[in-house]
């Protein structure tokens, strides 16, 4: 992942690629400007309360007869999405100017180590203020004091702002990555795993929203998030090379990590094969935001399983690899690797280790032993 800005003799031409990528937060930030404006003149206020505020509000009688607010999932959400998808780059490039990029200058990474310490860093806020956020909902709207209520009163199509406006944030948040994807120059290599990781939070955290399962849901997230703050957290201070405190805080990652693997599927059973079957729909019933059908059911709690299988597949196979390099060499075993590959992948690792802007001055020489024995 590269700077948002980078120095240059020449200003790139008007509407090159080069000019967008330097100044996209300039340019969404203005458009975005221009939803907000629109709240300030009374012919375009209702078109721009559209984008900005939550829609679908409905008024509900408490017990007590006092009318409270609350809000339903719609089609106009998708306005409001595509609104916050634009503050979600706009934060994203002020991060990435402003904190990251800073640190990377001090610490002169190698072209790989960069595009990683920028992803951590920008997943370890997103994920830190979701998991703060998140829990202080749970809290405050009581989803945590009986396991029950993750499923008693559904369909729970009448939601809190507070509950709304968190899942928004989450579905543009994710739905921004597709973009920053080219705005960040990010290489072909680390592609495909983070349209894979991006594709998977937003068609879960969509599906979750719009099925009226957002209780559940928000626990989950919660869970997840906590357990990924640490791992991101752990990756910066490797990149950092601060070994010891990235040790030890990998150690306290691994159980919390099965933990929360555990925790995750338990509240899927308990909800989806055991709470919600209590009240059990033939058919989906579209106009109350009823879906509680088998299949719908079924369908979540096998996305959860699956989706929690692979992640806990991935960190046994890690250990796994792990515990071989570790394990002594098998004596007459002989290297499969010719001379000519073990000279080749020598130069690459010498490159890797170099910081950014050597490593752009030795490609171009074509040699990198030839530049170290010059000095």
């Amino acid at each position: 992942m590269a700077p948002r800005r980078t120095k240059s003799s020449k200003n790139p031409p008007i509407l090159s690629h080069e000019f967008f990528i330097q100044n996209h937060a300039d340019i969404v930030s203005c458009v975005a400007m221009v939803f907000i404006a629109g709240l300030m003149f009374q012919a375009t206020s209702p078109l721009a309360s559209v984008f900005i505020t939550m829609q679908h509000n409905v008024t509900v009688n408490d017990t007590a007869g006092n009318e409270e607010l609350f809000y339903s999932p719609g089609s106009k959400d998708l306005f409001t999405i595509s609104f916050y998808f634009l503050i979600c780059i706009v934060i994203h490039a002020v991060i990435q100017e402003y904190i990251l990029d800073k640190v990377n200058r001090k610490m002169h990474l190698s072209k790989i180590k960069h595009s990683k310490f920028n992803e951590s860093g920008q997943l370890l806020m997103f994920y830190l203020i979701s998991a703060i956020w998140g829990l202080d909902i749970l809290f405050r709207e009581n989803y945590v004091s009986s396991v029950n209520h993750l499923w008693e009163g559904y369909p729970h199509s009448h939601v809190p702002s507070m509950v709304k406006f968190f899942f928004i944030i989450q579905i543009s948040y994710w739905l921004h990555n597709y973009p920053e994807l080219y705005l960040q120059k990010v290489r072909k290599e680390e592609m495909p795993n983070r349209l894979q990781y991006t594709s998977l939070y937003l068609v879960l955290i969509a599906a979750a929203y719009f099925l009226n399962f957002h209780r559940v849901a928000l626990c989950m997230l919660v869970l997840h998030y906590s357990v990924e703050a640490v791992y991101h957290f752990a990756l910066l201070s490797h990149y950092s090379e601060k070994l010891d405190l990235a040790v030890n805080i990998f150690r306290a990652f691994d159980p919390l990590f099965v933990l929360a693997r555990l925790s995750i599927i338990t509240l899927a059973v308990l909800t989806f094969w055991y709470g919600l079957a209590q009240s059990h729909a033939i058919k989906m019933d579209v106009a109350t935001g009823n879906y509680n059908t088998y299949l719908v059911r079924f369908s979540c709690l096998a996305a959860v399983c699956l989706s929690q299988a692979g992640l806990m597949f991935n960190f046994i196979l890690f250990h796994l690899q792990k515990m071989r390099e570790k394990s002594p060499a098998v004596p007459g075993k002989k290297l499969r690797s010719p001379i000519k590959a073990r000279s080749k992948a020598m130069i690459n690792d010498e490159l890797d280790a170099l910081p950014e802007v050597d490593q752009n001055s030795a490609s171009e020489n074509g040699n990198v032993k030839s530049r170290k024995t010059k000095k």
